[in-house]
């Protein structure tokens, strides 16, 4: 019974202790150490601490921790840590209380140094989508009255992606109209692709009375075309990134799966400038079609990406600069490199007026603002075509141009390089984090997207 009330009174406390701890500065650092640490092959990082803690590493190779600071902190005196990325890899970094008690297990991913190309080159995109897309349903008229969609029937929705029909692989339209044709009012077996998952079905044809062909009662696509910003070049790799967003079906709002795509140099002819409520948009035309600047090979919430074939030679850098990791971007002054006459790209000033802090990846990184008068005359701020422009901040590629506000057309988002060069395969991808990130109380352990 003593055992028992002990034990209750000790719980109180604990609670107790929590609670007033959750208040106090140390608590709050505590709270707010980072599960995961992303820094380039030589550098210096320094975490500030308020509490007596001492460190260690899962493999010395790549992170070195400074021992004036361990002997500092392993007494009461606090001290930060400071360590040095040696080489390139993925550590642990294990923070330990008094020395002792382990609090927290870090992830540390130290990336080579790294240089690429910012573009701001106007680019045309042109893409094919992996099988067709339904786009929509219609109704085919046989015999005096209209009969339900055969596809609806189906059960073939607006967004799968016809991928083939009776056994053979549908990369077009007329790949879908030749099999219709051949196979009349025979059942067609049917391949499909439903949020990345592969279902298989039957439909059966029905004979239009108005022209005498058989329909699906399907209305489907399968390419997409349009004008955007190359944001980066890898002289290395020989990979780019542009526009900085998803590419989707105009009409169902669908990411396209791609299939395969080319990019191709843009011609800006003139600009509907942006006011509010009504964005504005780049009008152009594609130049030189037959020579491809670059193939597509990724459409991801962070743009296009691919193999580059031949680099425009119209740019503003023709030497590679140092990028910026996603914690190393402030507020201030920046500057976008975009195209609004012609091939000419040119750099214009921004305010960037809010960062948001972000863990994983994800598209609205930034907050900015045009303040630059050149392009707010020409312009009005940010329109369609600009998505993809390069933000750089003191010399160095911090991220792109994605969005503008309907409401307000000098600002918009923006999204961090970091995570554009993931989807490029520059550097290793953190989106799936090991689930060793977790912290420690006294004891108590607990798993810390």
């Amino acid at each position: 019974m003593q055992r028992q009330e002990k034990q209750k009174w000790l719980g109180f406390l604990l609670v107790l202790l929590l609670v007033m701890g959750s208040t106090t500065n140390v608590f709050q650092q505590f709270s707010q150490f980072p599960h995961e640490i992303r820094l380039f092959q030589g550098e210096w990082k320094q975490l500030p601490l308020s509490m007596p803690v001492t460190a260690d590493v899962s493999d010395p190779g790549i992170l070195h921790i400074t021992e004036s600071d361990q002997a500092q902190n392993s007494g009461n005196s606090h001290h930060p840590l400071t360590f040095f990325t040696k080489t390139a890899g993925k550590t642990w970094l294990t923070v330990r209380l008094f020395g002792t008690f382990p609090i927290k297990k870090v992830q540390v991913q130290v990336y080579p140094k790294l240089k690429v190309i910012p573009g701001g080159q106007s680019i045309g995109v042109k893409l094919r989508s992996k099988g067709v897309i339904v786009v929509g349903h219609h109704r085919v008229q046989t015999g005096g009255y209209q009969v339900k969609s055969p596809a609806e029937t189906a059960d073939i929705r607006v967004g799968d992606y016809l991928v083939e029909l009776n056994g053979q692989p549908v990369r077009r339209v007329e790949d879908v109209s030749n099999v219709v044709e051949k196979s009349g009012m025979k059942p067609i077996r049917v391949t499909l692709l439903r949020d990345g998952k592969r279902k298989t079905t039957t439909i059966q044809a029905e004979r239009d009375v108005k022209d005498q062909r058989y329909r699906l009662g399907l209305y489907i696509r399968d390419s997409a075309a349009g004008v955007g910003t190359l944001t980066f070049f890898d002289p290395k790799q020989h990979v780019y990134g542009a526009l900085g967003h998803v590419v989707t079906d105009l009409d169902t709002g669908h990411p396209i799966l791609v299939g395969d795509g080319k990019i191709v140099e843009s011609n800006v002819t003139s600009i509907q400038k942006g006011e509010s409520g009504e964005p504005g948009e780049k009008r152009a035309i594609f130049f030189q079609e037959n020579q491809v600047l670059g193939n597509i090979k990724q459409n991801t919430p962070f743009g296009i990406f691919g193999q580059m074939e031949k680099i425009p030679d119209n740019g503003k850098y023709n030497k590679p600069i140092p990028i910026a990791l996603s914690d190393q971007v402030k507020e201030g002054p920046a500057k976008i490199l975009t195209v609004v006459e012609g091939q000419k790209v040119e750099e214009y000033n921004i305010e960037i007026v809010h960062v948001i802090k972000q863990k994983y990846p994800a598209t609205k990184g930034l907050i900015i603002r045009v303040t630059d008068p050149r392009l707010l005359q020409k312009t009005g701020g940010i329109v369609q075509g600009m998505s993809g422009s390069p933000i750089i901040q003191d010399g160095k590629l911090i991220g792109a141009v994605t969005h503008v506000f309907v409401n307000d057309p000098t600002s918009g988002y923006g999204t961090f390089i970091e995570w554009m060069l993931q989807d490029a395969g520059v550097i290793q991808s953190t989106a799936a984090t090991d689930d060793r990130s977790r912290f420690f109380i006294v004891g108590i352990y607990r798993s810390a997207h």
